[in-house]
């Protein structure tokens, strides 16, 4: 398999907003939701990971609170919030837009062609 990708600079904010319109998760759980949806084709760094999810709890795009998982540990659970939802969808309108013209101009064909 592949290197997993490294990801592109103010994409991790979105992708951990849109694992959270599943579900409310905690670190690890939003580190597998993104991994499994990419086939783990990008690489999710946890220091990165949990300084994305401070800045947008300080944003109020995030709330948090305590919780038990599954193995019965302690974990902070990250819940998206009105705002965080707005954010995103500003997000996911600027991001697909973006793709799209880059993708028009590496797909183009060259001039005279």
């Amino acid at each position: 398999m592949d290197e997993p990708l490294a990801l592109v600079k103010g994409t991790l904010d979105a992708l951990v907003l849109r694992a959270l319109t599943w579900d409310t998760m905690h670190g690890f759980e939003i580190t597998s939701w993104i991994e499994d949806r990419t086939h783990g084709a990008l690489g999710i760094d946890d220091s990165a990971l949990y300084q994305a999810l401070q800045r947008m709890e300080e944003r109020g795009w995030v709330v948090a609170e305590w919780g038990l998982t599954a193995n019965n540990r302690r974990a902070r659970y990250y819940s998206l919030t009105r705002a965080g939802r707005a954010h995103l969808a500003e997000e996911t309108t600027r991001w697909v837009r973006y793709a799209q013209i880059v993708t028009t101009v590496l797909t183009a064909s060259p001039r005279g062609a």
